[in-house]
């Protein structure tokens, strides 16, 4: 089912455990490592109060005086020991959870059916692959030892504590148990208020883009104003509820940091401390354990709460993942045959994308080797589906597409990639150099074999012209217009010397000057092998050896361009309305 959001669904589909359980081991490991250092850092504050109480007595023991800081340090020790075992493990988990998702990504996008990118833009792919891993390296590496601390810290504090005097103990817990109330308020409901603040981003993201992309469309027909207006309500809609949504919260947050503040947890130890010291429920001295382990019962609190702000990214995140690891992956054929030749027949094929419209309907074509056929129709007539079949961006729905007698289904995909290859309108190239980019062809092939299919799609003297010649790298010192990087495309695959290929009017972007000289390589290409073309141009198919109209979804007319004159049907009049374009726009033949 096409969407154009990853995410669709994605609580149907896995989430953080899933995503996290290859490392859960190592992370339990740190976790129980992180509450020893929890534990051990406690150590030299219990160390102050018995210091305190040896020092304040009537004959201090020198010998038990440093035998108390050697404890202390011990635990200063023990602690930063434990931590660092933790750190490390959580980083290894990390960068070995990071690695392992984006090797089982790529591999899963490696095969999945081509037609599902069709519905996609990179940004989607990207932020799944890229951010979304990345988002989760906190989580990882910090996160769940930064949570173990943030709950052992104040559990061991406050049996140290009742341990000591359990009624002041008591007392000291008020703030932490307000604390946690009013965290547990501020959080209430923050998914879905997240979430709602996320998509009313993404339309001001949205607004902004297309305003920027549209501005010289706006201007022609003057809806700049109108166009901004769009954008500013956008705005206006986040802020407003970005504000409905914080000042709901001013009173509570404020009145909960000012209850977890340090200051107020000493003022409430000094003040209940006195009490009990001037009623003689306790010895002054006790009252040192409180005022060092006291700030350890609120301080943690915050921590919670970015612990809990990047569990919910990282679940987010994590869905999202899972999500994209379990799309469905083109069927392979357990028992892989292999064509016998190069010839394709489309047998009664009928395709639908969301199994109710159907796009295509009983097809039935033959594409002869070493011959030409050129698809030409009014758009949405189904010419892109029916060609994109031929390099299996999709299965039919009823019906088979069979390369030299066998059923594509029935074709290894690395067999079939070698045998069929495709230069579509939509022109891909990576952000390597221009020689690696032409090499996706044929990734073995030397630099002559390179230059040789460059110079055939009149690219070869562009590429000279640049800083590094082929070693220029795209998006940095090779800056091409749509018709080279259109051409760069072409000698990708005139490299790959696939025996069957697919032509989404290739010569779309080519500038005047070189389209017929890359129509004349296309012609030399074409020798010996099956081409299929299709053409919005008309008078670039004039030579082809057979021409199919279709429109909705059948093949409604096929012949030569001379026959299918004469029958002075549907594709005469295709040509005439092609022939007025060529002289309004003063192009030749």
């Amino acid at each position: 089912m096409p969407t154009s959001d990853i995410g669709q669904e994605a609580t149907e589909q896995g989430g953080l455990g899933d995503v996290l359980r290859p490392v859960r081991g190592k992370l339990v490991l740190a976790c129980v490592l992180q509450a020893g250092a929890a534990i051990a850092g406690l150590v030299p504050f219990v160390a102050i109060a018995e210091l305190a109480r040896e020092l304040f007595s009537d004959d201090p023991d020198d010998g038990r005086l440093w035998g108390i800081a050697a404890v202390a340090v011990l635990g200063l020790v023990i602690r930063l020991v434990l931590m660092l075992g933790a750190a490390s493990i959580t980083h290894f988990a990390d960068v070995e959870l990071s690695l392992d998702l984006r090797r089982q990504m790529a591999e899963r996008l490696g095969e999945v059916p081509l037609g599902w990118y069709d519905d996609r833009d990179g940004g989607e792919v990207k932020k799944a692959v890229v951010d979304d891993v990345a988002s989760m390296h906190h989580l990882v590496g910090h996160t769940f030892t930064d949570l173990t601390n943030a709950v052992v810290t104040p559990i061991a504090a406050m049996v140290l504590l009742f341990l000591t005097d359990w009624q002041l103990s008591l007392i000291v817990l008020v703030p932490f148990l307000l604390g946690v109330a009013g965290f547990s308020r501020q959080m209430s409901g923050y998914g879905d208020k997240m979430a709602k603040y996320n998509g009313a981003l993404e339309e001001v993201n949205t607004g902004a883009v297309e305003f920027v992309q549209g501005i010289s469309v706006i201007k022609t027909f003057g809806q700049a104003g109108r166009a901004h207006r769009r954008f500013l309500d956008a705005a206006n809609r986040l802020v407003d509820y970005f504000w409905d949504w914080v000042s709901g919260l001013l009173r509570i947050s404020s009145i909960t940091e000012v209850v977890l503040s340090p200051l107020a947890t000493l003022a409430l130890i000094s003040g209940a401390g006195t009490w009990f010291v001037s009623t003689g429920r306790i010895e002054a001295v006790d009252l040192v354990l409180f005022f060092v382990l006291g700030l350890a019962l609120t301080a943690p609190i915050l921590t919670l709460g970015m612990a809990a702000n990047d569990l919910q990214t990282a679940s987010q995140a994590a869905q999202r993942v899972a999500t994209l690891l379990r799309l469905p992956t083109l069927p392979r054929s357990e028992d892989p045959r292999w064509p016998d030749g190069n010839d394709v027949v489309f047998e009664q094929v009928s395709f639908s994308y969301d199994g109710e419209r159907q796009v295509l309907h009983g097809v039935d074509l033959h594409l002869e080797p070493g011959t030409i056929t050129a698809l030409v129709g009014p758009s949405g007539s189904g010419k892109t589906t029916l060609a994109k079949l031929l390099c299996r961006f999709w299965d039919p729905t009823a019906g088979a597409v069979r390369l030299g007698g066998v059923d594509l289904r029935d074709v290894a995909p690395e067999e079939l990639y070698r045998r069929v290859g495709f230069v579509f309108q939509e022109v891909q190239l990576l952000r390597t150099t221009l020689l690696e980019n032409i090499r996706l062809g044929r990734p073995q092939a030397d630099v002559e074999d390179v230059e040789a299919a460059a110079r055939s799609a009149q690219i070869h003297d562009r590429i000279l012209e640049l800083p590094r010649g082929y070693g220029s790298v795209v998006g940095e010192d090779a800056t091409l217009s749509g018709g080279e990087a259109q051409r760069v495309s072409i000698a990708r695959a005139l490299l790959a010397d696939a025996p069957v290929l697919v032509l989404d009017e290739a010569t779309a972007f080519a500038d005047p000057e070189s389209e017929a000289a890359i129509q004349d390589a296309l012609s030399e290409l074409a020798a010996g092998r099956t081409l299929l073309v299709i053409a919005h141009r008309l008078s670039t198919i004039v030579a082809a050896d057979q021409i199919a109209v279709v429109d909705d979804g059948r093949i409604i007319e096929l012949g030569t361009h001379e026959e299918l004159l004469v029958a002075d049907h549907v594709y005469r009049r295709l040509w005439d309305a092609d022939r007025r374009v060529t002289v309004s726009s003063g192009r030749s033949a």
